[in-house]
């Protein structure tokens, strides 16, 4: 019968190592995060700023925009929370800025569709059913006014 050697701190050894390598891999994942947010809110500024111009508020839950910042066939994003679009002359339309495929919020509008930068989903500005790329389902339309020469939206 041969003697069995007992388990040394070698074992507590390997868990160290091991305990120290998914520290490291938390903190290394950690820092990705911090610098892919960083990225993030990079590009939703500029987006936020080529979608807005310069007739857009924020009270309470809702939002405003002046009707003469929206083209015709053309929309503005606003405040990242809502798009607002003009299909035909003076009929306005609203929907959720959230793209419905992973979140993204979307960039622009151009050639009659909403469009999202993350994985080019478009969206139709008058209904905003999708028309390309992966995502399946409509922007939830959102409700709004139009009070004068501005539209208000939320609330």
């Amino acid at each position: 019968m041969t003697a069995m050697t007992p388990m040394t701190s070698t074992t507590d050894c390997v868990s160290c190592d091991r305990r120290t390598a998914l520290r490291a891999a938390g903190l290394v994942a950690l820092s990705g995060s911090a610098l892919l947010a960083g990225c993030s809110a990079g590009t939703s500024s500029g987006t936020a700023g080529q979608g807005t111009g310069g007739g857009s508020t924020t009270t309470g839950g809702t939002a405003t925009v002046a009707t003469s910042e929206v083209s015709v066939g053309g929309g503005v994003i606003v405040n990242q929370q809502y798009v607002v679009t003009q299909p035909a002359s003076g009929e306005f339309k609203a929907f959720s800025a959230i793209c419905t495929h992973q979140g993204c919020v979307v960039g622009a509008v151009s050639d009659g569709v909403i469009i999202c930068p993350c994985h080019n989903s478009h969206f139709d500005l008058a209904s905003g059913d999708p028309v390309a790329g992966p995502a399946t389902q409509p922007l939830p339309a959102v409700t709004f006014t139009t009070s004068g020469t501005d539209i208000v939206i939320g609330g």
